[in-house]
């Protein structure tokens, strides 16, 4: 496994869309989340030891085999390996879980394996035991869950490094969904980013050479925020107002009475999952890429507001591109000006292609430092994540594009690097870029067709296109009829 650089465009990206959730083995309710420093790494430690006997003994088994029975040996132990790390991470919860999910999303710094193994713990990651949720419960809303609600499922929906969500149904009948923050998972995770050490251990679990700066800032920012349900509450609500009564956009709606600070109550949500959807027949996969195309920039433009966690386990799909969107604990809210800026850069490169303006509004806003580079490499390398959109033509997201995406933003011995050593990420953009991962990946792992350039057009204000698909027909409606 080849060791990666990240250049500085990488910081706050790693939260992009990962590889299919699989079930990593039987989910053993936790019981404790809040460890000591020494009990976390001990617990690595462990984990890293039999990890290493286990590669002797497999290394001593495969000299003694035939090259195809090599092959099902080191299949078999790749597996058996992610599983142990996917295990631990998750059940230890806090950051480390975070490191592990942000993992999954690296396209080719991990085995598929473990990548596979790691995203699992977007959703399926093993749960609380059922006494800590409601003791959580109680001292947040003043009583048992059975008390407060009139229906209460102590089987969660989903576990995640921060907390999970469970079923109930209010006293006045709405089923709903309650996110439960974990007891002590603050403390757990203050420890965890003042003690590099426990990161760094892990980080070498999942592969070693890797530079962890990057991960460790985004993951320290990612965390204190997610932490106070307040925000996320805060956030939701953006969303949904605007967004209520939308023809294929859901957004569940926050029970203020219900919520607090480590407690947050919403209206449930069902439907299929991201690797459901997979399956479906392309017409549907289109459609539901669709839906998800417009919320973002339908957002970015008109509510000037982001919801930066882009990963297959924030949605749920009905048929009909129908999309519930999940998990609002980081947004970000863009100013006129930062608006402005993404503006004219797509005014430049994509409407006028006039790449000596692109490259003056980049340096004179510290994406990209002025060099000695050419015009044309400035268009190989940032043409990429415009592509989709520069010519009127249908044209289908693929896992490759999302790949070279990721390669163009990480990998600094590529075709590439000495563009991507002189990019910058300002504030404006530490979250936005996450679209370059989140999104390329999730349409990519849907094959997604369209005209994504006619879309874009209706979506950006500076444009105002008409209508191009029946999906942009039922929201033009909307727009008009709420007055948007």
């Amino acid at each position: 496994m080849r060791a990666r650089t990240y250049t500085p465009i990488a910081i706050g990206l790693l939260t992009a869309a990962g590889a299919a959730a699989v079930r990593f083995g039987p989910r053993r309710p936790i019981r404790f989340v809040r460890d000591s420093i020494l009990s976390r790494n001990a617990r690595l430690a462990a984990i890293g030891a039999r990890t290493a006997t286990r590669q002797a003994v497999h290394t001593v088994h495969r000299a003694a085999v035939s090259a195809e029975r090599r092959s099902e040996l080191d299949a078999a132990h790749q597996l058996r390996t992610a599983n142990d790390v996917a295990s631990a991470l998750g059940e230890l919860k806090g950051a480390l879980m975070k490191l592990g999910q942000m993992a999954s999303y690296l396209d080719d710094g991990l085995s598929q394996p473990m990548r596979d193994a790691l995203a699992a713990l977007q959703q399926d990651a093993p749960p609380m035991a059922p006494e800590l949720s409601a003791q959580v419960v109680r001292e947040q809303l003043g009583a048992d869950p059975g008390r407060v609600f009139a229906q209460w499922d102590p089987t969660p929906l989903a576990a995640a490094s921060i907390g999970q969500v469970h079923r109930a149904v209010t006293h006045s009948g709405l089923e709903v969904a309650v996110k439960v923050q974990y007891p002590d998972i603050g403390e757990a995770i203050r420890a965890d980013l003042m003690n590099t050490d426990v990161i760094f251990r892990a980080l070498g679990l999942m592969f070693p050479g890797f530079e962890p700066g990057p991960l460790v800032e985004e993951l320290r920012t990612r965390l204190v925020e997610e932490l106070d349900y307040d925000i996320e509450a805060d956030n939701q609500r953006l969303f949904s107002d605007w967004y209520v009564d939308h023809p294929f956009i859901h957004v569940p709606r926050v029970i203020d009475e219900l919520s607090t600070k480590r407690v947050l109550t919403t209206e449930l949500a069902t439907g299929a999952r991201f690797s459901d959807v997979e399956t479906w027949a392309q017409e549907e996969r289109d459609v539901a890429a669709e839906a998800i195309f417009r919320f973002v920039f339908r957002s970015i433009y008109r509510l000037h507001a982001f919801n930066g966690d882009p990963h297959p386990g924030n949605y749920l799909f009905r048929p009909g591109g129908h999309v519930s969107f999940l998990d609002f604990g980081l947004v970000k809210r863009y100013t006129q000006d930062e608006v402005a800026l993404f503006q004219s850069l797509i005014v430049a490169f994509v409407v006028d292609r006039d790449v000596p303006r692109f490259r003056r509004i980049l340096e004179t806003n510290d994406v990209l430092r002025p060099s000695g580079i050419s015009d044309d490499d400035v268009r190989a390398y940032f043409g990429h994540f415009y592509e989709f959109v520069l010519e009127d033509r249908e044209l289908a997201f693929t896992p490759e594009y999302a790949s070279e995406t990721v390669r163009r933003m990480f990998d600094t011995s590529g075709p590439y690097a000495h563009v991507a050593k002189l990019s910058n990420v300002p504030p404006a953009f530490v979250v936005t870029q996450r679209i370059n991962l989140g999104l390329h990946a999730l349409l990519g792992r849907l094959r997604a067709h369209g005209n994504w350039r006619r879309i874009a057009f209706e979506l950006w204000p500076f444009v105002e296109g008409d209508p191009s698909t029946p999906m942009g027909e039922a929201e033009a409606l909307w727009l008009e009829s709420h007055a948007r």
